[in-house]
């Protein structure tokens, strides 16, 4: 080789170290992961099916599946074959924190994207697309959310759902009490021990936990409806375009190949763990929609 070819080939070899470290530098996530060799995904306990402790206590559900696909898309992404995945539980009060400092890369839960959330975090394509609803005891014989009337009822805390209770209260006036709890599941244990009335939260998470619940039959929804469809997502990093593309490409690529069809009926029309129960809950037009379609947009 000529010297003349030698200083050519440095210099594109230098070209191209150069273009694959800028590219890498675009996404301080996906240097976040290189370096340290550990994308670490978030999970709920209780948000049934989407993510929530199975037989053998390991997260399981419709979203721990998808951040699987998300994992192994980041392993090809940064090449690291070997790249270990960590498992952090988060609740609705702390998952947005921990995605700011870093503590969690992904959240693999139920959580609606919304616009103020979006000032704090970024969110995948739609992932489902919920409605919220009021679920009671059968014993209060109530049968409707004026029946609630000066009762207390429990929302979970970090949901958007008690802006909306609590709209619902005043404009009927309900003169609600609220409490809040942690976790799902002990919204729903406050509302069985006779604690509240009531618990509003969106319906496909009190449908998961009231069917594993020691008296499924004493539960029972009350049929008001409330607006629209409200979208969850796989929450991430904000002002990551890489990563989100990454973490987006791994669930586009589920819903163009019809996995995603056959994960949702996995997780929502056959039996699963721990107990087997069966929600026995056929895919939604508005998220057929969005899965002929994938988008993150706040509407339809």
């Amino acid at each position: 080789m000529t010297t003349k070819h030698a200083v050519l080939s440095m210099l594109a070899t230098a070209a191209c170290l150069a273009a694959t470290t800028s590219a890498h530098a675009a996404s301080t996530t996906l240097d976040k992961i290189k370096s340290s060799g550990t994308l670490t995904l978030g999970y709920r306990e209780s948000s049934v099916p989407f993510a929530y402790l199975g037989a053998e206590q390991k997260p399981v559900g419709l979203s721990m599946d998808l951040c699987a696909a998300v994992a192994d898309k980041v392993k090809a992404q940064l090449n690291l074959p070997a790249l270990k995945v960590a498992y952090t539980a988060v609740n609705a009060s702390n998952r947005i924190p921990l995605i700011q400092n870093g503590t969690i890369d992904v959240e693999c839960g139920s959580t609606t994207n919304t616009a103020d959330r979006q000032k704090q975090v970024a969110f995948s394509v739609a992932t489902f697309a919920s409605q919220p609803s009021w679920l009671t005891t059968k014993a209060t014989g109530i049968t409707n959310a004026a029946g609630l009337k000066g009762k207390t009822v429990v929302v979970t805390q970090g949901s958007l759902n008690l802006a909306l209770a609590q709209k619902i209260s005043k404009e009927g006036s309900l003169d609600l009490t609220f409490i809040q709890a942690k976790e799902q599941a002990e919204s729903l244990l406050m509302l069985r021990t006779g604690r509240a009335a009531a618990w509003f939260e969106d319906k496909i998470l009190q449908a998961g936990l009231a069917a594993a619940a020691p008296d499924p039959k004493a539960l029972t929804f009350l049929a008001d409806q409330y607006g629209g469809n409200d979208y969850y997502g796989l929450m991430l990093p904000k002002d990551d375009a890489e990563f989100k593309a990454v973490v987006d490409g791994a669930i586009k690529e589920k819903m163009a190949s019809g996995e995603f069809a056959r994960l949702y009926a996995k997780w929502f029309t056959s039996p699963i763990p721990p107990n087997g129960q069966n929600l026995a809950l056929e895919m939604s037009e508005a998220l057929k929609a969005r899965v002929a379609s994938p988008s993150d947009a706040l509407t339809p």
